[in-house]
């Protein structure tokens, strides 16, 4: 079985009208999601980033320049990840489409993690 990052990134923006139960009612779809997935020997791990965007570092000029977060220009932040085991891209995509991310307007990106060890 093959690896697999499923990135998600969304508009936190998004969640800032919801109240408190409606958070929680997000998070105890998240939470019943992984518990499946873990049970099924599918989740290897993930986590939910700050919403913040980060720091972004890149060369530039002939130094690194460090910007604040990645998507300073854009709404839609990586908001978090998971890491998943699949047979294939198409099993992989399967899992990342039963995930309640795809319910929200955001996005999931999914990619074959390559072994380098």
């Amino acid at each position: 079985m093959a690896k697999f990052m499923l990135l998600l990134t969304d508009d936190p923006s998004e969640y800032a009208t919801m109240s408190p139960a409606e958070l929680q009612a997000v998070i105890a779809r998240y939470m019943a999601w992984s518990d499946r997935l873990g049970a099924e020997g599918k989740l290897v791990g993930g986590e939910k980033l700050a919403d913040e965007g980060g720091k972004l570092l890149r060369k530039e000029g002939g130094k690194v320049v460090v910007r604040t977060g990645p998507y300073a220009e854009l709404r839609e932040v990586v908001s978090g990840f998971f890491i998943v085991q699949a047979a294939d891209y198409d099993e992989a995509v399967a899992i990342a489409q039963s995930c309640p991310h795809a319910d929200s307007r955001g996005s999931i990106s999914v990619r074959c993690i390559e072994s380098t060890g």
